[in-house]
């Protein structure tokens, strides 16, 4: 009887989770009534309550698992994660949980139910994961597949691109790209501005890697030579879609035969890069982020190579491929260092016998690194980015303090803040969920101890409202936590910029097969289910998941592989933009490895 009774209260928390009305901000803001504990009054929602209660109560009496403490600390963070994002994704800060004592009530309350929920989920998934054994079909497709991974994922998917390829010839230009090649045309941007040039003549900076910019600017110069600017552009497409699509196919061939993935599992992982269209669109996005990303995915096969071997079984060509991955990993993507940095040590740290060679390649990468930036670079009077792009939270922070708590500001504490960033405007300019306004009034000619006098201000700040600098960082990154927020970020729409400069960058007439194309990739997020494997802050979830499965079986060596996806996590929260597609790319793509790390054949592996 009292296990009846505390099942039906698990019940009636889930249902309290997952039920509440928190949108009506004004009624329960105001406690003008109760009904939130009862959220839908009317006979219809009762009824779809009581379903709800009994579909909770009969899966708890059935399938109640035992919990281990990772599945315990992951319910509590996904717990935390919906409660506080939902407050900041309704009234922009914890109003919803600290507002009233009733709401903090409440809020405690949907945490258990979302606890019970989350730990019962987590439970299941590592019961079944324990025991997974997966099975190849004996269908003659299958069959044929898994003898030939690589060609048949790679026809298979530039196939169901192909109509994304013809309807967006010759490339999708968004801001970014087309900074780039103005850059590597000469032709002044704001990036120059926001920096001090080494010299004049030369408008490439390192904002954008250099490399990306002189590949999208050569192939345009080629199209130009050649009368034709969207042939050139296409070039480029070519490039991309080759890199991209032979890394997404080199995965899937390396998952069957490297890591004995059944041929099932394989063919969802290749239906999904194949007609999810997050994959299609970012084929012919020229962002840096998708050349990128592919080196990620092939460093996340290196690190599992690496470790399955236990380091052993390499020759000179496999590490000089090896210090040429990384190379491309740096210079694809200003931030690629850190994943090495932060990577590179931990693995020749676990291979301990081994460890000589990987530490002449990690020890070479830093050296290349550093060669690159303080000799390559200025040497082509090439000027580095702006230290404003390391400053988005704490730029951020003062933005909202100057937005809420401006009388506290002497007027020397708002002279130090003008030398670093405009004052007048600053709160005018503060974007919660975006930090460009904000930085991009960043003084470049601000000194070391302008800024040195600037964070002293901004500890200052800390000190007094703490609260409000937790807010403007929170709010700035939630979404990359919180699944139900769903900013979409494809690149879909026409940019001119270049145009104006007189290239002959246009679309075809295919209109409206874009906008059909648009719509589709719009709404795919928020398909049930399904739109999850475009979802944010499901993917975040999911990286953590797989980490503390693998904490839970002991495959303690195998958790590398998923440190270049927790580092890129890290980057997104420190990075301008909440909820940014692009900056989660990387371990989006990583994800079938990651997945397929976990349901490796353990007779199969060494790790």
């Amino acid at each position: 009887m009292k296990e009846k009774i505390k099942i039906g209260l698990m019940s009636y928390l889930s249902l309290l989770a997952i039920s509440v009305n928190v949108l009506d901000i004004k009624e329960i803001l105001k406690f003008n009534n109760l009904t939130a504990l009862a959220p839908n009054a009317s006979v219809l929602g009762l009824l779809m309550n009581i379903v709800i209660f009994v579909f909770f109560y009969v899966m708890y009496l059935k399938y109640n698992k035992k919990s281990c403490w990772q599945i315990n600390i992951l319910s509590i963070l996904f717990s935390l994660f919906m409660i506080f994002g939902n407050s900041y994704m309704n009234v922009h800060n914890t109003g919803l949980i600290f507002g009233h004592i009733a709401l903090f009530l409440l809020a405690v309350l949907m945490a258990i139910g979302y606890f019970i929920i989350f730990r019962f989920c987590l439970s299941n998934l590592f019961y079944y994961l324990d025991r997974y054994k997966g099975k190849n079909s004996n269908n003659k497709f299958l069959k044929y597949f898994s003898e030939h991974p690589f060609m048949v994922s790679l026809i298979i998917m530039l196939i169901c691109w192909s109509i994304y390829i013809i309807a967006y010839y010759p490339v999708i230009l968004s801001p970014d790209p087309s900074y780039q090649i103005k850059q590597f045309f000469g032709i002044r941007t704001k990036y120059a501005d926001y920096a001090i040039l080494i010299d004049e003549s030369m408008q490439i900076t390192n904002h954008h890697p250099v490399l990306h910019t002189l590949l999208i600017g050569s192939c345009l110069k080629l199209g130009t030579l050649i009368g034709n600017d969207n042939l050139g552009l296409f070039l480029y497409s070519i490039i991309q879609i080759s890199i991209f699509a032979c890394t997404l196919s080199y995965s899937i061939k390396y998952m069957i035969k490297s890591m004995n993935i059944s041929n099932k599992v394989a063919i969802i992982f290749l239906i999904i890069y194949s007609l999810v269209p997050v994959f299609p669109f970012y084929a012919m996005s020229a962002v840096k982020d998708v050349i990128f990303s592919s080196f990620i995915v092939l460093y996340v096969i290196l690190l599992h190579r690496i470790v399955k071997l236990n380091g052993e079984g390499f020759k000179m060509h496999n590490y000089l491929g090896m210090l040429l991955l990384m190379i491309m990993v740096i210079l694809f993507r200003n931030n690629g260092i850190y994943v090495i940095m932060l990577s590179m040590p931990v693995l020749i740290i676990v291979l301990r016998k081994k460890w000589l060679p990987y530490t002449v390649l990690f020890i070479t990468v830093l050296g290349f690194n550093t060669c690159y930036n303080d000799v390559i670079l200025p040497y082509f009077k090439i000027t580095p980015g702006s230290v404003r792009e390391m400053l988005s939270i704490p730029f951020q922070q003062t933005a909202r303090y100057s937005k809420y708590h401006s009388d506290e500001l002497s007027e020397k504490d708002i002279a130090i803040i003008d030398k670093v960033l405009v004052y007048d405007t600053l709160a005018d300019r503060y974007d919660p969920e975006l930090a460009d306004p904000v930085k991009n009034k960043f003084n470049k000619y601000a000194t070391d101890e302008d800024l040195k006098e600037y964070f002293n201000v901004w500890f200052d700040g800390l000190v007094k409202h703490p609260s409000t600098y937790i807010d403007a960082t929170i709010e700035n990154v939630y979404g990359y936590f919180y699944p139900e927020k769903q900013d979409w970020y494809i690149y879909a729409k026409f940019d001119n910029r270049i145009v104006k400069d007189g290239f002959d960058y246009h679309y075809n007439s295919f209109k409206g097969l874009r906008n059909v194309l648009q719509g589709f990739g719009a709404s795919y997020s928020r398909i049930p289910v399904i739109g999850l494997i475009a979802n944010i802050g499901f993917n975040t979830w999911l990286v953590l998941i797989l980490f503390m499965y693998c904490w839970h079986r002991k495959e303690y060596k195998k958790l590398i592989i998923y440190l270049p996806a927790l580092i890129s996590i890290l980057v997104c929260v420190a990075s301008p933009a909440n909820t940014y597609f692009r900056y989660a790319l990387p371990y989006i793509l990583a994800m079938p490895i990651m997945v397929a790390s976990v349901l490796e054949k353990k007779e199969k592996t060494n790790i």
